[in-house]
């Protein structure tokens, strides 16, 4: 706490495709089994992997040839991935370029079998995928094994009403299952939470063409 910095641990290299680039990074979280970042790669279409290591020079892909917006992990190392152009969400093995299907993978539309534009997930210890469902402006809960979800938030149209949300993309659950998300086109974020909150996150940022991620810490006190 206390740095006035941040530090690039990833990219900083241009923007580009080389293993040493980043192209519009999306999301991004630690395995801390081998202490490394994963990256979802928009402008790439990929997810890459960087060790967390000092002297690591560049990535290693994972995936390619996907259109993903968000990603999370589980307790078992399973890997979780948004495909908005498919409107669906997959887990995978790491090493695995196919996946699971876990939350829609019925087309575009507003069942609750369907999500359209799905973009941040989390997923909690009982493998529950939770997924921004952004143009359908809902919050949706998928049990694990589910073939449909159960709306959470939102999902009564787009709207600042408090039972409303408007494009909702940011997502984080706590152990309790209350959650906050933040909305693209309003300018507030929904907080659900009893006890403060200390997230250690990273950011993307652009500048000049250069595009990397940096280590940021943030405290929410309620």
């Amino acid at each position: 706490m206390g740095d006035t910095n941040g530090q690039v641990v990833a990219g900083g290299d241009g923007l580009g495709n080389r293993l040493n680039q980043l192209n519009q990074p999306t999301d991004v979280l630690i395995d801390k089994e081998t202490d490394s970042l994963i990256i979802c790669e928009l402008g790439n279409r990929r997810v890459v992997r960087w060790s967390r290591r000092s002297g690591a020079a560049q990535g290693e892909i994972l995936i390619h040839n996907i259109r993903c917006l968000g990603l999370a992990m589980d307790d078992q190392r399973y890997l979780y991935i948004s495909h908005t152009d498919k409107n669906e969400v997959r887990r995978y093995q790491i090493g695995d370029k196919n996946g699971t299907l876990v939350a829609g993978g019925n087309g575009k539309g507003a069942g609750l079998n369907q999500l359209n534009y799905p973009t941040y997930i989390f997923v909690d210890q009982q493998q529950t995928v939770y997924v921004s469902d952004r143009d359908n402006h809902r919050v949706m809960k998928w049990n694990k094994g589910a073939k449909e979800g159960i709306v959470v938030a939102g999902g009564q149209g787009q709207g600042n009403a408090l039972t409303q949300l408007s494009y909702p993309n940011g997502l984080l659950v706590d152990t309790l299952g209350e959650f906050i998300t933040t909305e693209k086109n309003e300018t507030r974020y929904i907080l659900l939470l009893n006890k403060n909150l200390f997230i250690s996150t990273y950011l993307f940022y652009t500048h000049q063409d250069q595009q990397f991620v940096i280590h940021v810490q943030v405290c929410i006190n309620q």
